[in-house]
């Protein structure tokens, strides 16, 4: 691969990384060509793009992305797999089922998050849980929902003692 193919595929990584905003890197060595095909396919299956690149090139478009990234360089040692997806929970859930399924791999190497950083597979069960974007938006509606429904949930269950007491105030006046 000379110099111009090297650019070309951290330029394309660079464009994938901001693309999607969250991206794993995953251990995937030892593994028949049969089970990484199944992992591509599962991948495919649920919105999120494999790739395998040189740890020195993964590097290089890391070190394009804004801000300090180099906690992740630790992770690039080995073969490396990069899964990218637009949710930040989607690859640790995948990962898991893989696991359940019962290969001991993909190992979890490290993960970006919209600039968080997670290194090591201790991180997955965390990962997994994380809620998408779109979720903690639908949390916090329901949360600003709900005081409103109560309100109007009491106004309208006491409608007719309201109306009876605002009559009643109004006679003594009167």
């Amino acid at each position: 691969m000379n110099r111009e193919e090297k650019n070309e595929v951290v330029s394309a990584l660079q464009e994938k990384m901001q693309e999607f905003g969250n991206f794993y890197i995953a251990d995937t060595s030892s593994l028949s060509v049969e089970k990484v095909n199944n992992i591509r396919r599962k991948c495919f299956e649920s919105g999120i793009e494999m790739q395998v690149a040189k740890n020195t090139l993964i590097r290089k478009a890391i070190e394009g992305l804004e801000g300090d990234n180099s906690d992740i360089f630790a992770a690039l040692k080995g073969q490396s797999a990069i899964l990218f997806s637009k949710t930040g929970n989607g690859p640790a859930k995948l990962i898991k089922a893989l696991r359940k399924a019962g290969s001991d791999k993909p190992v979890l190497k490290a993960a970006f998050i919209d600039t968080a950083i997670f290194v090591g597979d201790n991180h997955l069960d965390a990962l997994v849980s994380l809620k998408s974007r779109e979720e903690l938006i639908g949390d916090i509606v329901g949360l600003l929902q709900s005081p409103a429904k109560n309100v109007i949930s009491a106004l309208k269950s006491s409608g007719g003692k309201i109306a009876g007491i605002v009559k009643t105030l109004q006679e003594r006046e009167g």
